[in-house]
């Protein structure tokens, strides 16, 4: 037990599922592990352990925002000893290339600054995901016919963004789409020696400001979760 996740020991598996929304999380858990019993529930932060074809597996809310992910993934590694961690989550697609329910395997994530930037200092650490991961879920998204796409995201500070121009820079150098947790992430797994990978859903796009509809989204995280479970146990 700590501060923020109330499990027992024992209770967390070695391979964490971590969506941004709690009930998310819930979902998950009960849509594709069996056997699922919650774990956790302090400050509504909702968390489940079960078992995916046999593996004990463990989905966990994050909250938003890279300070929020860098508790509870602080404490899963640390406290815990979680040792493959992959964030389930949306995204804003930023290429014209990238469609709504595409899936965005984040091979690198830019940010302006993390939680670890206290660490870094003056260096502009270049955090990345975990390689075999990355191919993993890359084969599994091909098997299931997934349109996918490989390359970097930008984890950005805020949801309310005002900076057009800094979009515009990312756009053109090529950044995939932007979310708010895998640079933290993949800080984090680089210091602990611990295996991270961020599999996205692409729900809207700032180019065309188009949105995938609530009731469609089901189907298109159910895509991105069976990745990330395939990827973690091959």
């Amino acid at each position: 037990m700590t501060i923020h996740i109330g499990a027992k020991p024992g209770e967390i598996a070695d391979t964490v599922l971590l969506p941004g929304d709690p009930y998310r999380a819930k979902w998950a858990a009960e849509t594709f592990l069996d056997n699922p019993r919650c774990i956790n529930q302090v400050r509504g932060m909702l968390g489940y352990t079960g078992t995916w074809r046999g593996h004990s597996v463990t989905i966990h809310g994050s909250g938003m925002g890279m300070p929020s992910l860098s508790i509870y993934a602080n404490e899963l590694i640390r406290d815990f000893g979680a040792q493959t961690l992959i964030r389930i989550g949306s995204c804003g697609a930023m290429q014209p290339q990238v469609g709504l329910r595409d899936v965005i395997l984040a091979q690198t994530a830019s940010s302006i600054s993390t939680p670890s930037r206290g660490i870094f200092r003056e260096l502009n650490f270049a955090p990345c995901a975990d390689f075999a991961l990355l191919s993993a879920a890359h084969k599994a998204a091909q098997d299931k016919g997934v349109t996918t796409h490989v390359g970097g995201i930008y984890s950005s500070d805020v949801f309310y963004d005002e900076r057009p121009d800094l979009n515009e820079q990312l756009t053109r150098h090529g950044v995939l789409a932007v979310e708010m947790e895998a640079a933290e992430l993949y800080n984090l797994a680089a210091r602990h020696n611990r295996r991270a990978l961020a599999v996205l859903t692409v729900s809207d796009h700032l180019l065309t400001g188009k949105a995938l509809p609530s009731s469609e989204r089901e189907q298109s995280f159910g895509d991105m979760v069976e990745i990330a479970l395939t990827a973690a146990f091959s």
